[in-house]
C-alpha cells in the first residue's frame, strides 16, 4: 500500500522535427518526441464510482510522433494528411497516492490515450475559383487502450483478474479490472458489445457471469485471446475504425462584391459507423463515435 505523500515530478522532453518541401505539388513536416517523467502521475478511481484521487508511479515514458503531408491547390484540387502515434506506458510501483490502487499490475501497462496510429486525410476539389468546392474527409484510428476490458490469462505475463478456471474449463468473468474489479452492468457490457457464444449483451440482460473464455468476444473491441494478454505488449484496445465526412458548398453564390451568400451542406459519419472511441475511461467514462448527421448552412456575409 501506497502511504507516501505525492511529491514533485520531473521530466527529460525531446523534440526533433524535420520539414521538407518536394518540388511544388508536395510539402512534408514531422515531429519526434520522447518524455520520460521520473515520479509519473496518473489518476485512479474509487470502485465503480465518479470519484478520482491522483495517484503516482515510479516513472512513465510517453514517445511519440506526429507528421503532416499537404499538397497545395493544382487546379482547384488540394489535399492534407495528419498523422501521429503515442506510446503512453507507466511504470510500477505506485510510490504515492491515497492507498493502492486495485489491481494494478506489477509490469509496464499503458494507460487509456495510448494508440498505435490515426491519421486524418482531406481532400478538396473546386473546379472554378468562382464555383461551388467539394471537400471529403477519411479519419483512421487503430483504437485506444481499453482497460476495462475483461480478458482471460493466468501466466506472469498476463493481467486477467477475471480469469477462473470451472470445472477445468477456462472461463472469463464479467467485471472491470481498473475500477476495482466491480461487476458490469449488462448496460456496460452492452455498449462494449460484449458476446458470449455469439450471443450478445441487451442493455437489460447480461451476459453469464462466467463465460468460456474461448466463446468471450465483442464487436466492437479486440479482445486478446486468452493467455496472450500483456498490459505492455498486447493490451485490450478497441476496435479499428474509419470514419468519413463530406462537405459541398458556395462561398458566393450569386457572385456579389460587397454582399455575398453562401450555403454549405456537410454530412459527418458518412457511412454511419457504429463505433466507440473508449470503454470505461477513468477520466471520461464510455463514449461512442458520433452517429451520422446533416447540417445545412446559409450565411450572408458583408
Amino acid at each position: 500500500m501506497a502511504t507516501n505523500p505525492l511529491s514533485v515530478g520531473f521530466r527529460n522532453e525531446f523534440h526533433a522535427g524535420l520539414e521538407q518541401a518536394f518540388g511544388k505539388y508536395l510539402v512534408f513536416s514531422g515531429e519526434w518526441i520522447s518524455k520520460y517523467t521520473h515520479n509519473g502521475f496518473d489518476f485512479s478511481v474509487l470502485g465503480n464510482t465518479p470519484i478520482t484521487f491522483p495517484i503516482e508511479w515510479h516513472n512513465s515514458k510517453i514517445p511519440g510522433y506526429a507528421g503532416r503531408v499537404s499538397v497545395p491547390e493544382v487546379h482547384g484540387f488540394s489535399a492534407l494528411m495528419v498523422f501521429s502515434s503515442v506510446a503512453a506506458r507507466f511504470f510500477p510501483p505506485q510510490i504515492a497516492g491515497a492507498g493502492a490502487t486495485v489491481g494494478a499490475p506489477g509490469t509496464p501497462f499503458r494507460i487509456d490515450h495510448d494508440e498505435r496510429f490515426n491519421q486524418t486525410t482531406h481532400f478538396q476539389y473546386q473546379p472554378w475559383k468562382r464555383g461551388p468546392w467539394m471537400g471529403f474527409n477519411w479519419r483512421y484510428d487503430t483504437g485506444l487502450v481499453a482497460g476495462a476490458t475483461p480478458c482471460y490469462g493466468i501466466s506472469a505475463s498476463n493481467d486477467c483478474p477475471q480469469s477462473v478456471l470451472i470445472g477445468g474449463v477456462p472461463n472469463v468473468s464479467m467485471m472491470a479490472a481498473n475500477v476495482g474489479q466491480v461487476p458490469l452492468s449488462a448496460d456496460q457490457e452492452a455498449e462494449a458489445g460484449f458476446t458470449c457464444s455469439g450471443v450478445r449483451a441487451t442493455p437489460t440482460v447480461p451476459l453469464p457471469y462466467n463465460c468460456p473464455a474461448s466463446a468471450f468476444g465483442s464487436a466492437l473491441i479486440n479482445v486478446p485471446p486468452p493467455g496472450t494478454e500483456n498490459d505492455d505488449h498486447k493490451p485490450p484496445r478497441i476496435a479499428h475504425r474509419s470514419l468519413f465526412d463530406m462537405s459541398v458548398g458556395h462561398d458566393n453564390l450569386f457572385h456579389g462584391d460587397r454582399y455575398k451568400w453562401s450555403a454549405q451542406l456537410t454530412v459527418i459519419n458518412l457511412a454511419n459507423n457504429y463505433a466507440l472511441y473508449n470503454f470505461l475511461s477513468t477520466f471520461s467514462g464510455t463514449h461512442y463515435v458520433t452517429p451520422r448527421a446533416l447540417t445545412a448552412e446559409i450565411g450572408f456575409h458583408f
